[in-house]
């Protein structure tokens, strides 16, 4: 089954200590979200090897842009569960393309009714 990163996830795998979270990326099945690249990339204190690293996953795996779809989902999905804009966004995405979400924080999306969530990190 196809399955979407959170961004924690993709920001763990720049770490020796979790590198082997990279086998997550290069997965056929994997798939990332438009919000995760504006949330990683668009991080202030960004230093040049993390960003050159990150904008090589960025470019290798594919993309979810939110669409219509998604916006109204995560809109029910915020009014719902107050989470943040862009957990509602990337919980939107992994529902309106039925995926499950790959992430180390459980708790902010465990609550999304319909949701399935695993922790990959060990």
């Amino acid at each position: 089954m196809a399955f979407l990163l959170d961004s924690n996830i993709i920001i763990y795998s720049y770490s020796n200590e979790y590198e082997y979270l990279r086998e997550l990326i290069i997965n056929e099945s994997c798939i990332l979200s438009e919000i995760s690249r504006v949330e990683i990339l668009g991080y202030h204190g960004l230093k040049k090897e993390e960003e050159k690293y990150f904008e090589d996953i960025f470019e290798y795996a594919p993309i979810i842009l939110p669409d219509q779809d998604i916006f109204d989902r995560a809109i029910e999905i915020r009014q719902k569960y107050n989470l943040k804009l862009g957990d509602s966004l990337i919980a939107a995405t992994a529902l309106v393309h039925s995926l499950e979400i790959y992430t180390r924080n459980l708790s902010d999306f465990e609550r999304v009714e319909g949701l399935k969530c695993i922790n990959s990190i060990h």
